[in-house]
């Protein structure tokens, strides 16, 4: 319960108005009900076979309307410490084998999944006080340190150190230049 409590007062936190609005706003932000549910989900997988026999049910059509409704994917087998953060909703998907440390900020159309093969088959591993901004990709067995940035649209596929703040290169690549051209048929 403390770790569920930990998760819905970083959204409080944020949150702007008395007490009243901002604890309706935290019941009413998507991130909070993805969480609740994921907490939910880890819960019953500890509870006697009699209760979840009941209550799963319940959890899988729960876990389903986040998906559908909101776009977040959040399998309850990922291991995700307290204070998750979910700023904006869409787009989310997290590997059911993904690792993620306390007091982490998700934002919206991010995956962190599994890659690689062999050896290198894996997901990552974040540490604490990580943000992943809009449009980030993490995958691979990689480790991610704590106090990390991830900037918006980044492809991490490497380790990251901690404290390091990484950013989508700007700019382009050229790598070719036979352009959108029509190829006559002869």
């Amino acid at each position: 319960m403390n770790i569920l409590l930990a998760d819905i007062m970083r959204t409080y936190e944020l949150s702007k108005g008395g007490r009243t609005r901002r604890i309706v706003n935290c019941l009413r932000t998507p991130g909070v009900q993805a969480v609740i549910v994921y907490r939910f989900g880890q819960w019953l997988l500890y509870q006697p076979k009699i209760l979840r026999f009941f209550l799963e049910p319940i959890y899988l059509i729960l876990n389903e309307l986040i998906k559908i409704m909101w776009g977040i994917e959040l399998p309850r087998t990922a291991k995700i410490g307290s204070g998750l953060y979910i700023g904006h909703f869409g787009g989310i998907t997290i590997s059911p084998d993904a690792s993620i440390g306390k007091n982490c900020s998700i934002s919206q159309n991010i995956t962190i999944g599994v890659s690689g093969q062999g050896e290198k088959c894996g997901v990552p591993v974040i540490g604490d006080n990580v943000y992943i901004a809009p449009g980030a990709r993490l995958f691979g067995k990689i480790a991610v340190g704590n106090n990390v940035k991830i900037g918006a649209n980044a492809v991490i596929y490497k380790d990251i150190p901690d404290s390091a703040i990484v950013v989508l290169d700007p700019g382009f690549k050229i790598i070719s230049f036979k352009g959108n051209q029509r190829l006559d048929e002869n």
